[in-house]
């Protein structure tokens, strides 16, 4: 499952209608519908979302790349 997919199920789950979750968060409405029906949602906007899902969202950095000397 992916973040998204985890993401949308919490959500569901929540027991708050996206007006509410979005009255709650600032984010609006639209968005909420569109990332509910498959679009990706932006760093900022799932860090409105989640102390009011009670979530924490944790970010890894990428690991870097080992560069080629030849």
């Amino acid at each position: 499952m992916t973040f998204s997919e985890t993401l949308r199920r919490i959500i569901r789950e929540c027991g708050k209608s996206r007006y509410q979750l979005s009255q709650e968060t600032g984010v609006a409405q639209s968005v909420l519908s569109r990332f509910m029906a498959g679009l990706d949602l932006n760093t900022s906007t799932i860090d409105a979302l989640a102390p009011v899902l009670g979530i924490e969202v944790v970010t890894k950095p990428k690991p870097k790349l080992k560069s080629r000397k030849g």
